[in-house]
């Protein structure tokens, strides 16, 4: 992790860090950040270690029994540890919901803070600045999501999360970012137990699932990934554990426009799907001819995988305030998956905008 953000960022980006950001000491036992609520600053850690955690319920007898079963302690479940290098508080640039975990420091610890406001400002004025820290987030995310699959994805807990991308995504980006997906897009239809993405295998194309569902899952299978992509090419059985369900208007194949790793999951249709996928070449090349597409897809990649994590964070705690249908609403309860008006209003947008994508392809 400790080399995520100097191989991503420019020396005049770290200069402006170093220059907005404050250095500051803190002792052990330190919060960073708080569940449900939004930090006021990013911070980097310099130096020492923090811990990351999801909070139980200690009033809630169901959920004192439920970990006491997984044999956790119902006061917050520790889901990492942060070394030097990391970054939290993250959050609010590229997410709407809170944070679901608790970072605090386990020793005295040294790290950088920037202000939100500032860090907001530079984001909206140099598109070049935003382009290299979106991505960087994004890695750094999808270090983390592996991370947590690697130690919970075997468990109930960890599984058939939904993941809703499209209108956090579609709200994200301009007219003309998705008039040049429509162009170059090409639309697929894929019959059902289609394997579209083999864990470990080379990924042709971004995809924008239009129509159908389909399943991410990862194997157990001890043996080295050429060895594992060959034996996908040549049609050997996969047997995973199933971790999401995705449905319309989700995006897949986004891995090799990270950093270029191969992918850690399977995906694979459970019914007929439409598909729209772009092709690698053409998108990489438009990322790097495009300085602002490439601020805003490195942003919408970022949430994506924000959403994927919090929700998977989110599924590890227990007595989470979180609204069911046919439940009366509280007004006195802020609930986790609870969103604001202006959130409201530009998912209203995306909503018309996938409508229209969705008319113009001719999918149901």
């Amino acid at each position: 992790m400790t080399e995520v953000l100097l191989q991503e960022l420019s020396n005049s980006d770290i200069d402006w860090m170093i220059a907005t950001g404050r250095r500051r000491e803190i002792a052990a036992g330190s919060v960073l950040v708080h569940p449900g609520k939004a930090a006021d600053s990013l911070h980097i850690l310099l130096d020492g270690n923090l811990t990351v955690t999801v909070s139980g319920t200690d009033n809630n007898p169901l959920a004192r029994a439920f970990a006491a079963i997984e044999g956790g302690e119902s006061s917050g479940r520790e889901i990492a540890r942060l070394s030097s290098g990391e970054v939290v508080g993250e959050i609010p640039f590229v997410g709407v919901r809170p944070s679901a975990t608790t970072v605090k420091a386990t020793e005295k610890s040294l790290v950088m803070s920037i202000p939100q406001q500032h860090l907001a400002a530079k984001l909206q004025q140099d598109v070049g600045f935003a382009s290299r820290f979106y991505r960087a987030i994004a890695i750094l995310f999808s270090d983390r999501l592996q991370s947590i699959i690697n130690r919970f994805g075997r468990s109930n807990i960890a599984q058939s999360q939904s993941l809703k991308d499209v209108l956090f995504i579609l709200s994200e980006l301009h007219d003309s970012d998705i008039d040049w997906i429509m162009a170059c897009g090409t639309q697929q239809r894929l019959p059902a137990n289609t394997v579209l993405i083999h864990e470990g295998g080379v990924v042709d194309a971004l995809y924008i699932l239009l129509g159908g569902t389909m399943s991410l899952s990862v194997s157990g299978d001890s043996r080295n990934p050429l060895t594992r992509a060959f034996a996908a090419i040549e049609g050997d059985e996969f047997s995973g554990f199933e971790i999401a369900r995705l449905s319309k208007g989700e995006i897949v194949g986004e891995t090799p426009f990270i950093d270029g790793r191969l992918p850690s999951a399977t995906v694979k249709t459970l019914e007929d799907s439409f598909v729209l996928s772009i092709s690698r070449q053409q998108l990489a090349a438009k990322l790097l001819q495009d300085v602002g597409f490439a601020s805003r897809f490195y942003r919408v990649i970022a949430t994506l995988l924000s959403h994927r994590l919090q929700g998977m964070l989110s599924s590890l705690g227990y007595g989470r305030r979180v609204y069911s249908k046919g439940q009366p609403l509280d007004e006195n309860v802020e609930y986790e998956d609870e969103l604001d008006v202006s959130v409201l209003d530009s998912l209203a947008l995306a909503g018309t905008r996938f409508d229209w994508m969705q008319r113009r392809l001719r999918v149901s």
